[in-house]
């Protein structure tokens, strides 16, 4: 259809999301463990990390989710209803 925006599929939307919340777990765990190395302050900068990697990653995952049912709910009201049994 000429005009139509492409999307991703939604299997690859999705595995983007997961994605997106194991690097911000991940990638501040990390960064609060560096802050341990450096400050010797463990086990404090992987716990704080941790939680604001989790913290972080909820958020998105929460925001991007109600995007898709906002997406989904604009898309179902366009799209035109198969008729049903009784109507034919």
């Amino acid at each position: 259809m000429p005009g139509a925006e492409k999307r991703p599929a939604s299997w690859l939307r999705f595995s983007g999301i997961g994605f997106e919340f194991a690097a911000a777990v991940a990638g501040l765990t990390l960064v609060g463990h560096w802050i341990d190395r450096h400050l010797g302050s463990e086990p404090w900068g992987l716990l704080v990390g941790l939680a604001l990697g989790l913290v972080g990653g909820t958020y998105n995952l929460i925001r991007d989710s109600q995007a898709a049912t906002r997406e989904a709910a604009r898309t179902d009201a366009v799209r035109p209803r198969a008729p049903d049994e009784d109507e034919r």
